[in-house]
């Protein structure tokens, strides 16, 4: 992998260190991290790395389009490496986890921006909110 990651970066124009691979390994291996996540990854792979040098390669990362960025309300950043589409998430609200869901095809009311806006619309970030499975039969649990 890291000899094809290093040549898809060298495509891009992207220079190669080993903390920038380092950061998209991170971030592929694990969906939806947040910094501290692949900072911790990557100490573990490659040794000391800094919080500023681990910023500045997510957003390189970012920029180029190898990763993606989700800023949900009162929650740090998350990143992940599934760019090719446009999907939304799904976040619980107890323990926090978040899912991938595929976005509805077709158009759809919440989705759609009113024609009247003025803005030629090419993407939209949806974010749903709920309890995942697992804290719901926790929850039922509980209550029995």
């Amino acid at each position: 992998m890291a000899q094809d990651a290093a040549h898809v970066l060298r495509d891009r124009g992207v220079q190669v260190t080993a903390q920038r691979l380092a950061v998209l390994r991170a971030v592929t291996g694990r969906p939806h991290c947040t910094a501290d996540d692949v900072a911790e990854d990557v100490r573990a792979e490659i040794g000391a790395i800094s919080r500023q040098a681990v910023y500045d390669a997510l957003g390189m990362l970012m920029e180029k389009g190898f990763i993606r960025r989700i800023q949900p309300a009162r929650s740090p950043a998350f990143y992940e490496a599934r760019v090719a589409d446009n999907h939304c998430h799904v976040i619980c609200r107890t323990c926090g986890k978040i899912a991938d869901v595929d976005c509805a095809v077709g158009e759809t009311e919440c989705a759609t921006a009113a024609a009247d806006s003025g803005y030629r619309i090419d993407e939209a970030e949806v974010i749903f909110w709920g309890i995942c499975s697992e804290c719901l039969a926790e929850t039922r649990g509980v209550e029995d």
